[in-house]
Order: C-alpha cells, then sequence, then structure tokens
C-alpha cells in the first residue's frame, strides 16, 4: 500500500514544474536553503509540501490505516473513507498525516501531503555511556491524545524498539533503534495512538539538556539574510 500511495502523488503532481508561492518555497526552490534543520533552527512555518520533497529525497511513506467514517445527512448516511499515512526517513525526520475523502486514492494522497507538511526533527541520543551513534529517546517523553498516553523511556543499545505495532513503525521511521514504550488508555483507536506517539517523538527537543545550555550567538533569519533576492524575485500581483 506504501509503494502504491508514493505512485498516487509522484504520477499527476510530479509532472509539473513547482513554481513556490511562499518566500521559504522560493529560497529553498533557489538553493539559498539546503538543509530542514535551517528551517527548524529559525521555527519557519513549511507550507508547501515540495520543500520537503526537494530537501528529503529519500522519504518513505506507509498507509498505517483505511477505515471508513460516516456522516447522517437528511438522505441517509453518507460514507467517506480516512487514511492515516506515517512518513520518515530513518534518519532523524519523521511526520503523521490525516485525510478524510470520498476516494481511497484521494484520501491517501492528501494523507501524504499532510505528513510532510508536518515532518518534524527527531532528538536521538544516549542510554548510558556516549559511544558511536545516538541510538535512542534522549530521556522519559509523554505524550497525549484523547484518552491516550504514549511514554517513550531510553533503552541500553541492542534492546530493539519494545512496543506495539503503531509507535515501533513510527520510532522506526524516525531513526530511533532502541526503546521502551508504556501506553495508557484506549490504544484500539489507532488515530489517538499514532498522534499520542507522534506528540510523545515532538517533545524530545523541548527538554532544555545541560548539554544545550551553552549560550548561542543570534544569527539573522533567512529573510533577513536574502530579503535582496525575495524582493526581487517577489511575484508581481496585478
Amino acid at each position: 500500500m506504501a509503494k502504491q500511495s508514493f505512485h498516487l502523488i509522484s504520477g499527476k503532481e510530479g509532472d509539473k514544474e513547482w513554481v513556490p508561492v511562499t518566500k521559504l518555497g522560493r529560497l529553498v526552490k533557489d538553493r539559498k536553503i539546503t538543509s530542514l534543520e535551517e528551517i527548524y533552527l529559525n521555527s519557519l512555518p513549511i507550507k508547501e509540501y515540495e520543500i520537503i520533497d526537494m530537501l528529503l529525497s529519500n522519504l518513505k511513506d506507509e498507509v498505517l490505516k483505511i477505515m471508513p467514517v460516516q456522516k447522517q445527512t437528511r438522505a441517509g448516511q453518507r460514507t467517506r473513507f480516512k487514511a492515516f499515512v506515517a512518513i520518515g526517513d530513518h534518519n532523524g525526520h519523521v511526520g503523521l498525516g490525516v485525510k478524510c475523502s470520498k476516494e481511497v486514492a484521494t484520501a491517501i494522497r492528501g494523507a501524504i501531503i499532510a505528513a510532510k507538511l508536518s515532518v518534524i526533527p527527531v532528538r536521538r541520543g544516549y542510554w548510558g555511556n556516549k559511544i558511536g551513534q545516538p541510538h535512542t529517546v534522549p530521556c522519559k517523553v509523554t505524550g497525549k491524545c484523547g484518552s491516550v498516553l504514549v511514554r517513550l523511556i531510553p533503552a541500553p543499545r541492542g534492546t530493539g524498539i519494545v512496543s506495539a505495532p503503531v509507535p515501533k513503525k513510527l520510532l522506526q521511521m524516525a531513526g530511533v533503534e532502541d526503546c521502551y514504550t508504556s501506553a495508557v488508555g484506549q490504544t484500539a483507536t489507532l488515530g489517538n495512538f499514532a498522534k499520542a506517539t507522534y506528540a510523545a517523538i515532538q517533545r524530545t527537543y523541548s527538554y532544555l539538556t545541560p548539554d544545550l545550555w551553552k549560550e548561542q550567538s543570534l544569527e539573522k533569519t533567512p529573510y533577513q539574510r536574502y530579503w535582496e533576492f525575495l524582493a526581487q524575485s517577489a511575484p508581481v500581483r496585478v
């Protein structure tokens, strides 16, 4: 299903040349910005999924679930399909997208776009001594959605991901190799389970650990550095 979903989005929209409409999009297309980390560092909102396509070429997507949802109308019940899609590069970036549509293919395509727009950086750390590459979450983190509460706990190297299938898939796509998890609540509700895990992963960068206490000098944002380019390439409004 994941491969099929990739072709769904690359077939129709991949043929057209991307014309960016935001300042960030223009900077990325002109190669003024070459990494997602620079965007995250300046807290710039990503409004175009093509930005992610240009900066992360090795993204993999997987459909977590497709479920029918119904709405009662005067004419009867209206059925639509809700798609949950996880996306990641297995190296510190992960996203989660949800989309509802009349057709399954349209729902998957929309969920992939939503997942790309919600891609977040994942901070990884060590369980004990800082030997080799970071392999687990840096500290205990918790995420909540609805009644579901997911807790991620650092684990020794070689443990693997001790988890239910849904958080395991998201953690693998995020590039976390070893992790203990605990979940409380109605985890059978897959949407809330996935969102709670995503919220927990997102919080890995919300803690200011001692290794980040060092003062850093303020630098100009990309908008300030490239203001002349943005002024020249601004679209003319009629």
